[in-house]
């Protein structure tokens, strides 16, 4: 994952290189729908008979801001997303910190670009689940994302995308007054999303 993360950081760099001499920036706001894929070690499984933590964060609403740099062909920009929500018991908040790369592709003569690139930074999980002790862990987050932009006018855009995240972090799971259950691993994550921007 290491490896994976800094391969990843390493291409946004690069494009964020190529794009310092951008005039143009934009920022945005973004709404969507986030899913979790949760690893979870043998003692938690066997001592709290299999949990449903990936059900936790599933179809979970999401929301985000942005701030970047945009050119004809590319843009580079910085993203903050938040999601958190409950199921039976167990709840988790995740949030993100990343900065992407993306080509951009011309389609057709009325303002629709597809998009495609990468992204790489942080991800932070919290464990606030009823009966357990509170737990907070800050990984590695790196992965691509792809979609649509329509220019409205007025330097203004609609976007919609998917992004899929290969992650680090991890929690514990201590009952009060009981102990250690086992520890659980944000694997993956993924997020379909819209969004729209500003160009100044």
């Amino acid at each position: 994952m290491k490896t994976f993360g800094k391969l990843v950081l390493g291409s946004t760099l690069i494009g964020a290189i190529g794009l310092a001499q951008a005039a143009d920036h934009f920022g945005g706001v973004t709404w969507g729908e986030t899913s979790n894929n949760m690893q979870k070690s043998h003692s938690l499984n066997a001592q709290l008979n299999d949990p449903d933590l990936d059900g936790a964060i599933k179809n979970s609403g999401t929301w985000g801001v942005r701030l970047g740099t945009v050119e004809d062909n590319a843009r580079f920009y910085v993203t903050y997303d938040y999601a958190s929500d409950t199921r039976h018991q167990y709840k988790l908040r995740q949030q993100n910190l990343l900065g992407s790369y993306d080509a951009l592709l011309p389609v057709g003569d009325h303002g629709t670009r597809l998009f495609g690139g990468v992204s790489a930074g942080l991800v932070s999980l919290e464990q606030e689940s009823r009966g357990f002790h509170r737990d907070r862990d800050v990984g590695l987050a790196g992965g691509v994302q792809a979609g649509i932009i329509q220019d409205l006018g007025y330097n203004v855009a609609l976007e919609g995308g998917y992004r899929y995240l290969r992650t680090s972090a991890d929690v514990q799971l201590k009952e009060r007054g009981v102990g250690n259950a086992g520890r659980a691993d944000l694997h993956s994550s993924e997020q379909f999303y819209v969004g729209v921007n500003y160009r100044f």
